[in-house]
């Protein structure tokens, strides 16, 4: 590929391939080291990991993707331009190959180089920071991944995955079994049966049949740069919106943080189609855009987020304390933040589980949209993320029903939203509805359901129903260790009565501080918390809040004599 094509494939090339002047070289150069490279040197393999980043100095370096029928070079780079992308910040594997195609002089610097330049060079910071987001979009717009999908629309585990890598920001190409012509030759070259999708090709080598979550992260690589030895000043469990704005605010405050996130970054938020009332996006952001932005900015000041293993005990009778992740390791910290959140309560329908990715869905995005295509759908719930997902869904959906057990959304709703229903001639509103019933083959084909006002009951030949009624809270990992209210929700601060701080964990003479759970150090914020106020402000206000809080504990501690 030359300038040429290249400048043709991406928009924007002046910023995703920047070519740096003489005074930004010399600044990156005292913090690297030289070096002479010879054409056809490779200096990054596809699937290697902690890469080092390369400014070129003379000569030419080449992005390459290695496929099964060759290569394709994605980005050519001439003096004073650099490679890499956002995954350099993580020290995760390379999507691409960089060789040299002309023999010259690049400077080569090590990821804490890299990030000492990012954390305290405001100029070339912005530089490069928008120059990896924009190559990683380009990358997974176009499909350029390491990684092929086999799946089908009737496999709950292929829409599964597709979020999995789509919410974690990871490209990857698609093939289906039912409109794909070719995929037959895909499927007889790697011995796989269409019984056993959806399924993994990692860089053309390592085939996964029907894979977990944590299976996919760990062929990808996501975790491998992170010591499980490394005791911590604080271990954030829950990457939503408050664990992110923790991670950022302890790691740009020189705390050593790492997040434990059991999916991906942005939790419940994460799936929310739109978020409007959030303060300084006055046209909305996406969930996932800005759990995409705030991992970024929690990466850029040298936070660690593990990905695909969750919480699930937390050893509180010994310091410092120990959270036990999925897969079996065990985590030490200092502090400890719970930002587990919760989840949508799922209705008491016999079969529901059944139809979950295959007619029944949690979340409203692009991914569930396209399964959806132009039929109609329903929406069951009276809040703002079901209002958001109705007038997502209206754009392409015949007709979206709206199904609530009250008598309106006046109670439960953003009055903005209520109006914009309201006019929507696509959306119905449906008072005292419920449904009871869910019916269909290989996925979801009819939907019953009833007034509770008049008792009427009726059948609808609808295929899609998304459901985002209630909340119940992430805390069955916590075992006893912390006081919980009578919904389930973590309580702090002034909340816990003297009696319930009687329990043999609180060693401490003074009360709670803001936030902090019965467990001294130990700290609840976001959507987990009891009486919590829903809002994404409200749980990004409470994330940095817990970092100042952590930091007291932090002093308290290590004033007190041995």
């Amino acid at each position: 590929m030359d300038a040429n094509v290249k400048l043709t494939l991406f928009e924007h090339p002046e910023q995703i391939f920047p070519t740096l002047t003489a005074l930004h070289i010399a600044r990156f150069a005292a913090r690297g080291k030289s070096r002479k490279v010879h054409a056809g040197q490779i200096l990054v393999e596809q699937g290697d990991r902690d890469v080092p980043f390369f400014l070129v100095v003379s000569g030419v370096m080449e992005a390459v993707r290695p496929t099964a029928e060759g290569e394709n070079v994605i980005a050519v780079f001439r003096a004073g331009q650099f490679g890499g992308d956002i995954g350099m910040l993580s020290g995760r594997r390379s999507l691409l190959r960089a060789r040299m195609r002309d023999a010259g002089e690049v400077i080569e610097m090590d990821r804490s180089n890299l990030q000492d330049v990012i954390q305290t060079d405001g100029e070339l910071s912005e530089i490069l920071m928008r120059a990896f987001i924009l190559r990683r979009l380009e990358l997974i717009g176009h499909g350029w991944g390491d990684v092929v999908l086999l799946g089908s629309n009737n496999s709950s585990g292929t829409l599964r995955i597709k979020e999995f890598l789509t919410r974690n920001a990871y490209p990857y190409s698609y093939a289906d079994l039912e409109t794909d012509p070719g995929v037959q030759e895909t499927l007889d070259h790697f011995h796989v049966s269409p019984s056993e999708v959806p399924v993994l090709i990692c860089r053309g080598q390592r085939v996964l049949r029907h894979p977990t979550n944590q299976e996919v992260a760990d062929c990808l690589g996501f975790n491998d740069g992170i010591d499980l030895t490394q005791v911590r000043d604080v271990i954030v469990v829950g990457g939503g919106p408050a664990g992110l704005a923790a991670a950022v605010y302890a790691a740009s405050e020189g705390l050593d943080v790492l997040v434990v996130e059991s999916t991906a970054p942005g939790g419940q938020a994460g799936s929310s189609s739109k978020i409007e009332n959030y303060l300084g996006f006055p046209t909305g952001i996406s969930g996932q855009e800005l759990a995409g932005r705030a991992f970024l900015q929690a990466q850029k000041f040298g936070a660690k987020l593990m990905i695909a293993r969750g919480g699930t005990r937390l050893r509180c009778g010994c310091k410092p304390y120990s959270v036990e992740i999925e897969g079996g390791a065990a985590l030490q910290a200092r502090t400890v933040i719970i930002a587990t959140g919760a989840q949508y309560r799922k209705l008491p329908i016999e079969n529901l589980a059944r139809f979950e990715g295959i007619g029944v869905y949690y979340g409203a995005t692009f991914i569930e949209a396209q399964s959806c295509g132009s039929g109609e759908v329903i929406v069951v719930g009276g809040g703002n993320s079901a209002g958001q997902a109705a007038m997502f869904l209206s754009q392409t959906a015949k007709r979206v029903h709206i199904l609530i057990r009250a008598g309106s959304l006046a109670d439960t709703m953003s009055r903005y939203l209520i109006r914009r229903i309201e006019e929507n001639e696509a959306i119905t509103l449906h008072p005292y509805t419920e449904i009871i019933a869910l019916e269909g083959t290989d996925r979801l084909d009819r939907v019953r359901w009833r007034n509770s006002q008049t008792g009427a009951v009726e059948n609808h030949e609808i295929q899609h129903a998304f459901l985002m009624t209630g909340a119940s809270p992430n805390t069955k990992w916590l075992e006893g260790c912390v006081v919980l209210d009578g919904k389930g929700f973590i309580k702090t601060g002034a909340d816990l009565s003297p009696a319930e701080l009687a329990d043999p964990y609180w060693s401490e003479t003074r009360r709670p501080h803001l936030l902090e759970t019965s467990l001294p150090g130990v700290f609840a914020v976001g959507d987990v918390r009891s009486d919590n106020v829903k809002r994404v402000a409200t749980a990004v206000g409470e994330g940095s809040i817990a970092i100042h809080l952590v930091h007291k504990v932090l002093q308290e501690w290590s004033a007190r004599p041995d």
